[in-house]
């Protein structure tokens, strides 16, 4: 009896082994199959870098765009001021006669004769006609007696005590100074208190 109580303990074994079998994947070395793994994986492979690529590509769109309007604002900025201080050199020229004539209506002389006074009057009137055209292309004039003095817009000269005048503050303009739409052209040349 013992002999067959063994025995079906072995065919026990057997069937496990067969059932164990069967629920295991069955390890071929079928070249087909690994070739369809092999592509499978490099198919994975390809969808990822597809992927990856298309994100970069993405990216560098947004990036490109975005350089393109800083190309652009900044183009409208430069045509912007272009416009805007294209007279700048034009103006700075003007401004010599500008300060001729001043010093010429500046100038003490015989206004009982009526040929000064005509000439003095024909100076006059060009002076206020060059500063309204001055004034409408944007050109202003800046450094007046009593201002603060703002080294932005004012060059001092010197710096004296003076009766009247708080610290910093212009007690004399020995040149006018212009701005042309905000920009300095020439700073004011000034004496300052001390």
């Amino acid at each position: 009896m013992s002999e067959q109580a063994q025995k079906p303990n072995v065919d026990e074994e057997k069937v496990e082994e067969i059932q164990q079998e069967a629920v295991e994947p069955v390890e071929t070395d079928d070249p087909l199959e690994e070739a369809i793994a092999r592509v499978q994986e490099l198919e994975e492979q390809l969808k990822a870098q597809i992927e990856e690529s298309a994100k970069k590509e993405q990216d560098l769109l947004l990036r490109t765009r975005a350089e393109i309007d800083n190309i652009r604002r900044r183009t409208e900025q430069d045509v912007e001021k272009a416009h805007k201080f294209a007279l700048e050199k034009f103006s700075k020229d003007l401004l010599n006669t500008v300060d001729n004539l001043e010093r010429a209506l500046a100038t003490p002389a015989n206004t009982e004769d009526e040929s000064i006074k005509a000439l003095f009057d024909g100076v006059e009137l060009t002076l206020k006609e060059l500063i309204s055209t001055l004034d409408r292309y944007g050109v202003e004039a800046v450094g007046a007696v009593g201002e603060s003095f703002n080294p932005d817009l004012h060059q001092a000269i010197s710096m004296q005590p003076a009766e009247g005048f708080e610290s910093n503050q212009i007690t004399t303009v020995l040149q006018k100074g212009y701005t042309l739409n905000g920009r300095v052209i020439r700073p004011a040349m000034v004496m300052v208190a001390a």
